[in-house]
């Protein structure tokens, strides 16, 4: 009997192993077709020849045109914020409140002494006429009334500045000071500030370097033909600028020069302090390509495009590369009118392998798609035919056990 136990376990192992087997080699006459398989379909652009504008792109920073200070002018308790944080005012427009109550009195006694003294002028005055008094006590009487008279009107400033209204238009920033604090006069007077955003100013700086690359090899106002603005997400603002500051020296610690150009932000589309880049423009440069960015590869020994030559084969071609266009590279210099440059599959590419190129808007040609085609038809047709012979296969073992 132990025997026989352990034999017929046998049975099941073996036809496990001969079904694997089988299965193995299936598999490897269904991968041996890989081997022939056509050309790596590839998209390329066929470089042409053209003028683009000749643009020096720098860091810039966004400010407000104004960026007024309201400071309180008295002091007393902050008793109102009659603005919402960031909102849009108008100048003279009523920010913060303090405390009236002491201006109010100071006001009334300020008041109260000016017609005591008007009433005192007037009388001596018609004493004087009358010979009555001497000139020293008419005039005396005339510079204490006008004495009282300017105390009369710093009363009335006193009191119209504890409403802090808004000096520009613009937008209102973060308040400094919350109700009920206590309000000095002097460098603890800052309450917010207000940004005019409409226009909006950009400030930059062109080292002599960069300069160097405009006509020229200087930067002033003639040189410059157009100012345009990318933004945060790499489009371009749809107002063009202008200069309308360019410093006559150079930083002699930093080694550049100072510019800043003025666009129109109606809409408010740009914020204060948004880190941007500026597109400065200077005629153009003829006779270059526009390579997209990911089409060229940057190695230690410089950059490099992959290209289809003649016989549909990779070739490597080094180029030289200026300044970024939009999502281009602008090659100036490596490539030739009629290049077809490959643009994808750059990973999977060796020198002198053969490609099957296509336009950027055209699916890839018949040689090339057949190929990996075919196998994918036949298949289906192979395993129906050869699923009788498996099952034969496995069931003439199974009589002859």
């Amino acid at each position: 009997m132990p025997f026989f136990t352990l034999r017929h376990p046998l049975k099941p192992i073996a036809l496990g192993l001969a079904t694997a087997f089988l299965i193995t080699a299936c598999g490897k006459e269904e991968a041996a077709p890989q081997k022939g398989m056509g050309p790596m379909p590839v998209t390329v652009l066929e470089m042409q020849a053209q003028a683009v504008p000749n643009a020096l792109e720098l860091t810039a920073q966004t400010e407000g045109a104004k960026q007024a200070e309201v400071r309180a002018r008295v002091g007393g308790i902050l008793v109102k914020q009659l603005y919402e944080e960031g909102q849009a005012v108008k100048a003279g427009q009523p920010l913060f409140q303090i405390d009236r109550s002491s201006y109010e009195i100071a006001l009334a006694e300020a008041k109260a002494k000016a017609e005591q003294t008007e009433r005192e002028m007037q009388r001596t005055k018609k004493l004087l006429e009358a010979q009555a008094v001497s000139r020293k006590e008419a005039d005396d009487a005339a510079s204490a009334n006008d004495l009282a008279q300017a105390t009369l009107r710093q009363a009335q400033l006193n009191l119209s500045w504890t409403t802090i209204t808004a000096p520009v238009d613009g937008i209102t920033g973060r308040a400094a000071k919350s109700v009920g604090n206590l309000i000095t006069v002097g460098t603890d007077s800052l309450l917010t500030t207000v940004y005019q955003h409409d226009p909006m100013w950009v400030r930059f700086s062109v080292s002599e370097s960069e300069a160097a690359k405009l006509p020229g090899g200087r930067l002033t106002p003639k040189t410059v033909t157009g100012v345009e603005l990318v933004l945060p997400d790499g489009s371009t603002y749809e107002q063009p600028g202008k200069l309308n500051f360019l410093a006559s020296t150079i930083d002699t610690t930093l080694g550049t020069q100072q510019l800043r150009a003025e666009f129109s932000n109606k809409d408010g589309k740009l914020l204060p302090g948004q880190f941007v880049r500026v597109r400065l423009i200077a005629g153009e440069k003829s006779d270059v390509f526009l390579v997209p960015q990911g089409a060229v590869l940057q190695t230690e020994q410089g950059n490099l495009v992959m290209t289809a030559d003649g016989e549909n084969k990779v070739a490597p071609r080094p180029v030289q590369t200026g300044e970024w266009l939009g999502k281009n590279w602008i090659v100036t210099g490596g490539l030739k009118a009629g290049d077809k440059v490959i643009v994808d599959n750059l990973m999977k590419l060796k020198p002198g392998m053969p490609v099957a190129p296509h336009g950027p808007n055209q699916k890839p040609g018949a040689p090339a798609g057949a190929a990996p085609a075919a196998p994918a038809k036949e298949a289906p047709a192979a395993k129906e035919g050869a699923a009788p012979a498996k099952a034969e296969a496995e069931a003439a073992p199974a009589k002859k056990d």
